[in-house]
């Protein structure tokens, strides 16, 4: 029985690695995604234009729209000359946020009586408008200090430093590249286990499988294991490739992280096996791949936070072996989380495995009968 299973293994590894096409959709795809991905995806604000409006003609006016314009965050200022410019420059997109400054700002200043400033901002790109404030709020703020400590008055705000806890530089690049080491791998493992026995019906071989002397089992192994190596090899390679390259540290355990590996790409591969069952055709797999992948990545907490969802759609997450890769992944490269965290989220991913990997059997039962 081990050495049919291993020849079915081994045909299968074989079938993958001499197709030229799953050759490069197993290798190409990834990595053009990892370098993509990295330096393309990211929630930081940049390059955003933004209007000011200065209507003071006093010193200190024209101080705070230097602050602005030497910030690198605001490479693009566009000056208005108008309060009416106003609402077309947001109606029309023409930026996310609007600096108005008073025409009594300075002298407001130089008397020592209250003064206020107004940001207007994009409501529609709720984010990005939030960033902007918390940037503009900083950069006011610091002009505030400055100049009661060069005006000698009694200090009236509070500055913040922030601290960025894992991620001191809070670079971006340090948090997306442990997330596509998780999800790049769940693509590759499914391309490979989503193909195998759809292919075998397209090119009819699969009856060939059927009259041969493997059995049930033998055969859900031999389809699934080379989906599982090669899960497990893409996902070390994305772990050199982020801390080689790129240089995200590693903080944790080797021995968890590919522990978590593995049950992962089981679960995935028990999902590709069963949605591979139901396929005639490797175009029908195909889809049936992009059906599962878009809403599982949409409902891990890859790019929206989970608690951010409905309460309703939230326990359809725990469905979804990804968020639980997710937490450990992130984890493991840059907190260094200890084994019990790591377990807690292995084992929902070994119970979607069971689950998956025995419908795919039961199928195959069916199939054989």
């Amino acid at each position: 029985m081990f050495l049919r299973t291993l020849a079915l293994i081994w045909k299968e590894l074989l079938v993958v690695l001499r197709d030229p096409k799953s050759r490069i959709s197993i290798l190409l795809p990834p990595i053009i995604q990892l370098f993509i991905f990295a330096s393309a995806a990211t929630l930081d604000v940049k390059n955003v234009p933004i209007g000011i409006l200065n209507r003071d003609n006093g010193k200190q006016g024209f101080e705070l729209v230097q602050r602005f314009q030497g910030s690198p965050l605001f490479n693009k200022i566009i000056y208005l000359k108008s309060v009416e410019e106003i609402t077309p420059f947001i109606d029309n997109q023409a930026g996310v946020m609007v600096l108005s400054i008073d025409e009594q700002f300075s002298r407001q200043l130089e008397q020592k009586l209250p003064t206020a400033l107004q940001l207007i901002l994009d409501g529609r790109k709720s984010n990005t408008a939030q960033i902007l404030a918390g940037y503009s709020s900083t950069i006011i703020q610091q002009f505030y200090v400055e100049f009661i400590a060069q005006a000698k008055l009694p200090q009236q705000n509070v500055e913040l430093f922030p601290r960025f806890w894992y991620n001191p530089n809070a670079l971006y690049p340090w948090y997306n590249i442990p997330s596509l080491v998780a999800l790049l791998t769940m693509l590759a493992c499914l391309i490979v286990t989503t193909q195998s026995v759809s292919r075998e019906r397209e090119l009819q071989t699969f009856d060939q499988l059927l009259i041969s002397p493997l059995s049930t089992l033998e055969i859900l192994f031999g389809k699934i294991v080379p989906g599982i190596l090669i899960g497990m090899a893409e996902g070390t390679f994305m772990l050199c490739v982020g801390t080689l390259t790129f240089g995200v540290p590693f903080t944790g355990s080797l021995f968890l992280f590919f522990f978590s590996q593995f049950v992962f790409v089981s679960a995935i591969s028990g999902i590709g096996l069963f949605i591979s069952s139901l396929c005639s055709t490797q175009q029908q797999a195909m889809l049936g791949t992009f059906v599962f992948m878009l809403p599982a990545v949409l409902l891990s907490g890859f790019a929206t936070p989970i608690e951010n969802m409905p309460t309703w759609l939230q326990p359809v997450t725990h469905l979804i072996p990804l968020r639980y890769m997710l937490v450990n992944t992130r984890g493991l490269f840059l907190k260094a989380i200890e084994s019990p965290i790591v377990f807690q989220n292995i084992w929902p991913m070994l119970l979607i495995a069971l689950f998956t990997i025995t419908a795919a059997a039961l199928l195959f039962r069916k199939r054989f009968q």
